[in-house]
């Protein structure tokens, strides 16, 4: 089964797409601000970048990044970069080590905010905002210390709603939809909802996925077919929480292989209004 969903859906070479990166940092354009959506390695060993190869190529890819655009790249922090369950059995998880090489090693920000005009840009952690999710995931003797970096990071996260005026538009960043039911809770974050002009989302790597996961919103719980299955059912049961923030996948650059469907969004804002801006998607062949 696994080599079937590997084969002939998600990816045959997972271990073979850097040329893509390649590909992308060579097409034109002066863009003044560049978004990068977290996974920025493979994770192999299912424990993030506490694993030495993991850390060694998400720093070449994010060293590949940083060399094209500079201070004018701002990236999220991905669940590959911190460790999870591997999708079939449950070998990794979440690893402080990966934690403390992603801020300290790798430099970067768990919560980044920035203004372009009308537009405030919030980004934000998925993995620690849905942290009850990844529950299981934790060694027992760091859970104490992932629920304090949750409390201190969602703190971050409601003084910046805060911040955002009336007259101002949200564009925010998330890696992974998992952590928008969580926020719909917060009280402060349901007080702006409607100021959020667009949630740009990664993880899913192809709209098809985010399709299916729209098709089971609402579903049940599956507790008799692992933890994978259960921690993904019980997201897609809370995924009606979703709608209020317009999400918009940003596909990972090799898509899957079903579809080869992969790509990245430009986007023309008028600075001066807030009026709707236009995105345009670039596919990239393979």
């Amino acid at each position: 089964m696994c080599r079937v969903h590997r084969r002939f859906l998600w990816l045959r070479n997972p271990l073979n797409q850097n040329h893509l990166l390649d590909e992308f940092l060579a097409r034109p354009g002066d863009h003044d601000h560049v978004f990068a959506l977290g996974d920025y390695n493979c994770d192999t060993g299912f424990v993030g970048v506490s694993d030495d190869a993991a850390l060694e190529s998400a720093g070449i890819c994010l060293g590949k990044l940083r060399a094209r655009f500079g201070e004018r790249l701002h990236a999220l922090i991905g669940d590959h970069e911190l460790g999870k369950y591997s999708m079939f059995g449950q070998r990794g998880g979440l690893r402080l080590d990966s934690w403390r090489r992603v801020t300290r090693d790798l430099g970067l920000s768990p919560f980044w905010q920035l203004e372009i005009g009308p537009y405030a840009c919030l980004g934000i952690t998925s993995t620690l905002v849905a942290l009850p999710a990844f529950e299981r995931e934790m060694l027992e003797s760091e859970r104490a210390d992932w629920r304090n970096l949750r409390e201190e990071h969602l703190e971050q996260v409601r003084e910046g709603f805060h911040s955002v005026s009336r007259n101002q538009r949200i564009l925010l960043f998330c890696h992974d939809p998992t952590a928008l039911p969580y926020l719909w809770n917060e009280p402060v974050v349901r007080s702006r909802i409607d100021l959020i002009a667009q949630t740009f989302i990664g993880h899913l790597h192809s709209p098809l996925i985010l399709w299916k996961s729209r098709r089971l919103a609402g579903m049940p719980t599956l507790a008799f077919m692992g933890h994978t299955v259960k921690r993904l059912s019980t997201a897609l049961g809370r995924a009606r929480d979703w709608k209020p923030f317009k999400l918009r996948l940003c596909p990972s650059l090799a898509g899957i292989q079903l579809l080869k469907d992969g790509g990245f969004f430009t986007a023309e804002i008028q600075v001066e209004t807030a009026t709707p801006f236009h995105l345009q998607f670039h596919r990239i062949r393979r």
